[in-house]
């Protein structure tokens, strides 16, 4: 492969790119409806946030089989079959009148997400040279966040402007295009149009299965994925924006504004973690404690502040939780540097999973805490969302004993396999000894 990718590659990838801004779109699109879907449906807060969990365990779920069928597949197919079922879903909740048709459409759009970021991020390797792969990668996380942009703003102002029904079926058009899009322009490798791979049977399965899993690299990949991407996702997918207006009072524009802040946030740090963690893979895991930590002083923050936070906080808040994304990435970079390519697809749905577990736990948490304070009516003020949204104090601590109990494993392994990692302060002691 040559040493810089030339426009064929770059071409792909924004294909694939746009496939995953719009499965973002889709997967956030509940957040800013929330206050919305609430009046339409009659449900209280842990009903809303059963919507957001069943799509997101519906994701995780599919993580694994995705990852299976991705090894054998390829990335075109599983792209065009995911956008029409996150239309399909959308068109659902566009003329659902109840919580079947909500919970429908909303189980069709976490199967069709579970099959796109992966798809899109399984191109890279094919397109771009080995040392290249993870700033793509942290690009293509961080530039399919446009999608939040695009269901913080023009999905809100249809909402408030033409109504829930022209809003959604705006929603489930995308879905369709960029199928069709798919369908048309992109390949699986520059080889191939379609790569298959060979035809899945339970021994492979198992075997892919076992050794993915049993490398610890990969499980340090699933406990960053955990530990950073949760916070972030259920501000975006669900409980930001009501936070945001019902708890922090301010007004919709507002709180649409720092959902973006957080988007454009979490675009600017990706290429810089991506960068850092190229030219430094054997301190990828301080990158994502450093990412951690500031996720944890952002909470931190806000809730220990008395009354409503003044809006230069929540903009802390929102600048802190945008690096979640960028730092979530580097686990799948975990995933490639341990795992050879055939089980690829595998292991990057094992790390996935992580992330959308501890979203979907958390986000119903909260929910089941406002309820449990307010009696099931949707009327929050700062002091309910500030015991409920302390549980991801809880979840991020769970998290980082992972991290750190499976960094110690993976540097065992490595060190058996010849590479010594030396402690970070030893290192800084021997740079300030020269």
């Amino acid at each position: 492969m040559a040493l810089r990718p030339g426009a064929r590659a770059w071409a792909v990838w924004t294909v694939g790119l746009i496939a995953y801004v719009v499965a973002v779109l889709h997967r956030t699109s509940l957040g800013v409806a929330g206050l919305d879907a609430q009046a339409r449906f009659d449900v209280g807060a842990s009903a809303l946030a059963s919507f957001a969990v069943l799509q997101l365990l519906v994701y995780a779920g599919l993580q694994v089989p995705v990852g299976l069928l991705l090894d054998r597949f390829g990335s075109l197919r599983l792209i065009v079959s995911g956008g029409l079922l996150m239309a399909a879903g959308q068109v659902l909740i566009a003329f659902a009148d109840g919580v079947t048709g909500a919970v429908a459409g909303r189980v069709l759009v976490g199967a069709g997400d579970a099959m796109t970021f992966i798809s899109v991020l399984r191109l890279v390797p094919f397109w771009f040279p080995a040392r290249r792969v993870p700033v793509v990668a942290q690009l293509t996380g961080i530039m399919g966040q446009l999608g939040q942009i695009l269901s913080a703003v023009p999905l809100a102002v249809l909402l408030a402007g033409r109504g829930w029904t022209p809003a959604f079926v705006s929603a489930a058009a995308a879905g369709v295009f960029v199928a069709l899009l798919a369908l048309v322009a992109l390949r699986d490798t520059p080889e191939r149009r379609i790569n298959a791979g060979p035809p899945v049977t339970a021994a492979q399965v198992g075997a892919d299965l076992r050794g993915a899993w049993l490398h610890p690299g990969t499980r340090l990949g699933l406990w960053s994925h955990f530990t950073t991407q949760f916070t972030g996702t259920v501000f975006a997918l669900m409980w930001g924006f009501p936070f945001l207006v019902a708890g922090a009072g301010v007004s919709r524009e507002t709180a649409s504004g720092l959902l973006t802040v957080f988007v454009l946030t979490a675009m600017a740090a990706g290429p810089v973690i991506g960068v850092l963690a190229q030219r430094h893979p054997l301190r990828r895991s301080w990158l994502v404690l450093g990412v951690v930590s500031a996720n944890a002083a952002g909470w931190v923050l806000v809730l220990a502040w008395p009354g409503r936070p003044p809006l230069p906080v929540l903009v802390l808040l929102v600048l802190a939780l945008g690096l979640g994304g960028p730092g979530s990435m580097i686990g799948f970079d975990f995933a490639r540097t341990f795992n050879p390519p055939s089980r690829l697809g595998t292991a990057t749905g094992i790390v996935n999973v992580g992330g959308f577990v501890a979203s979907l736990l958390t986000i119903l948490l909260v929910g089941v805490i406002l309820d449990a304070r307010t009696g099931g009516a949707a009327a929050y003020d700062m002091g309910d969302f500030r015991v409920a949204m302390s549980v991801q104090f809880l979840v991020g601590a769970v998290g980082l004993a992972g991290i750190l109990r499976t960094r110690r494993l993976a540097r065992r392994r490595m060190a058996e396999e010849g590479v010594i990692v030396r402690p970070l302060r030893e290192v800084l002691a021997a740079r300030r000894a020269h």
